[in-house]
């Protein structure tokens, strides 16, 4: 399908270097757009479908694409975006085109939300249809290491949302960096969640690329809400459980979970945001099983740190930097100097999973990769034992009275108490001190 759908794009005008954008939830056709894309050449571009009007129109402008892939439901919306943006042609997919009888009878009865009793209309082409166009023979491509293959979306530490610039090599560099730290998958057979949005970075490569390369079976979950992952690990049995910390919490408190057995699970990873300790050791009481704690960006292809898989790991840290990375903490007023041990600082990476730049974005580029390395936005410390700690985003550092004050550690210490649930520190205005402490809990 992979072949087909590359040769129904060469037909439209898609070459290499072209973009082509992907509005799309985790389905089936995402995962075949994709490579197709990449087959020829061509450089995937991910949208978030729930994005407004108004973001899409900048992220398509912004990144010259040509053609759109989106849900049926989207049409319309991508209709009207046709006529503000470089957009040439608009594919369309259903959520029920790939599933089996009789549920793909049932859908429209079962799902009317979700189901469009109308053709997608004039400018718009079917998938399933440009799928049964075009044998299956493999396309001709050149395709280098170093070519581009995707832009990914960040809103980063400032500004507008910036397209994240990833090569083919830095996609391949990082699923065998994957590899390397988990070396227990048993490929051909083990089961993955698939927890993560694809157009998110971490769903895009640990998620898809990594199910690929290793020959697992990514179980897609378009919407992960904690009831629907329940099912699916009843259902599947995964052995690998990837997902942000907001996942595991709603896991635990669903009233499904005494139900669920977990014995299949080997291991969960979790990113995408900090992860309160507190929920690690419920999640390893209860479930029986570790999570391990992660660190990334978009701009590192997913992972640049990660506590050793089957070694030490330490509640709070996000571990040691990936095979093949380098890391270091360096003073927030130059990125020059580096901090001792056990100091607080801007965290900087390098390594061959990180990206070159942003899209046409020459100066927030210049600011944020130098000198081969990419300054995160983000403080954290090491430790003696080379062991990371991500403190806080530098942007939402308080200084009170001079001092650095980070609210993700006050945020830690109110979670220690039995009766809070969440809490949250923002710095507020301070006629003394500048800026001042304010804790909101739950």
């Amino acid at each position: 399908m992979v072949n087909r759908f590359a040769r129904a794009l060469a037909n439209l005008g898609i070459n290499k270097g072209d973009k082509v954008a992907l509005l799309l939830p985790n389905i089936p056709q995402v995962v075949i757009a994709s490579y197709a894309v990449l087959k020829l050449g061509a450089v995937v571009v991910m949208n978030n479908p729930l994005y407004t009007e108004r973001e899409l129109e900048y992220q398509l402008n912004d990144s010259e694409s040509r053609l759109a892939i989106g849900l049926d439901l989207l049409v319309p919306r991508l209709l009207k975006l046709k006529e503000k943006t470089g957009i040439e042609n608009i594919i369309s997919c259903h959520i029920r085109d790939f599933l089996p009888f009789p549920k793909k009878q049932l859908f429209p009865l079962v799902k009317k939300k979700m189901h469009r009793k109308t053709s997608p209309g004039e400018g718009a082409l079917e998938f399933m249809e440009l799928i049964k166009k075009y044998p299956s023979d493999p396309v001709e491509t050149d395709v280098s290491f170093e070519d581009l293959a995707a832009l990914l979306y960040t809103g980063g530490t400032t500004g507008v949302s910036k397209g994240v610039l990833l090569t083919h090599a830095n996609c391949c560099c990082c699923v065998q960096q994957l590899k390397a730290w988990l070396p227990d998958v048993e490929e051909g057979k083990d089961v993955m969640l698939g927890t993560f949005p694809i157009f998110h970075v971490a769903g895009f490569t640990t998620g898809m690329n990594t199910a690929v390369y290793r020959g697992l079976a990514l179980v897609m979950i378009p919407r992960p809400e904690p009831g629907v992952v329940l099912e699916m690990t009843r259902k599947f049995r995964p052995q690998w459980f990837p997902g942000v910390p907001t996942i595991f919490v709603g896991v635990l408190n669903h009233p499904d979970f005494s139900k669920t057995d977990f014995s299949c699970v080997k291991g969960c990873m979790s990113g995408a945001a900090p992860l309160a300790v507190e929920t690690m050791r419920q999640w390893k009481t209860q479930v029986g099983a570790d999570i391990v704690e992660c660190y990334g960006l978009t701009e590192t292809s997913t992972m640049s740190h990660v506590n050793p898989w089957g070694g030490k790991t330490k509640p709070g840290s996000v571990g040691v930097p990936f095979p093949d990375t380098d890391c270091k903490i360096v003073d927030v007023e130059t990125g020059t100097k580096e901090m001792p041990i056990g100091e607080p600082g801007e965290i900087i990476i390098k390594g061959p999973q990180v990206s070159s730049g942003y899209y046409n974005k020459p100066k927030e580029t210049a600011e944020t990769f130098r000198d081969g390395w990419l300054y995160t936005g983000d403080i954290g410390y090491m430790d003696e034992e080379g062991y990371f700690y991500i403190v806080d985003r530098k942007k939402d550092m308080i200084i009170a009275g001079g001092y650095n004050i980070y609210p993700r550690e006050i945020d830690e210490v109110l979670f220690e108490h039995p009766k809070i649930r969440e809490a949250c520190a923002v710095g507020i205005p301070d006629p003394y001190r500048g800026e001042t402490v304010k804790a909101f809990v739950v």
